[in-house]
């Protein structure tokens, strides 16, 4: 028989979703962002973003070999017409809109799709806070 996550001691699945500034972050070797990356590495949590916050984060500074490493080490979530439908109702729901909010609402649609703890680190925590429920934590980074 195995065990499932949260039994006999087995740590809850955590995850941890990234912003355009906590991927920009990681890039830039930050020590808290590796730390949470190396968590993912070793099987503990997984780590999140989004398409969009892929291209958001780029600024060309950094050697591809380290954008390649910090990439390998996360999961890129799948967008597609239903996610969209989804954070557009988000908005709409916290009566927000446009492109300030867009890759906040496709972020929030990904936290909600996590299993486990799940915590948002994000520049953003005022925005992100009003489209995820109370069980996600929002952190600043």
């Amino acid at each position: 028989m195995t065990k499932r996550a949260g039994e006999h001691g087995q740590r809850p699945l955590r995850a941890f979703v990234l912003d355009c500034e906590a991927l920009s972050l990681a890039v830039r070797g930050d020590r808290k962002m590796i730390a949470w990356l190396d968590l993912a590495a070793r099987g503990e949590a997984e780590v999140v973003t989004s398409p969009m916050t892929l291209v958001e984060a780029y600024d060309g500074r950094t050697t591809e070999q380290r954008w390649d490493w910090v990439i390998s080490r996360l999961k890129v979530a799948d967008i597609g017409k239903d996610e969209a439908r989804q954070a557009r109702r988000l908005l709409s729901d916290a009566k927000l809109h446009g492109h300030k909010y867009a890759i906040d609402a496709v972020l929030a649609i990904i936290a909600r799709q996590q299993k486990g703890q799940v915590t948002i680190f994000t520049s953003d925590v005022d925005d992100l806070e009003k489209l995820v429920p109370e069980s996600i934590v929002v952190k600043r980074v």
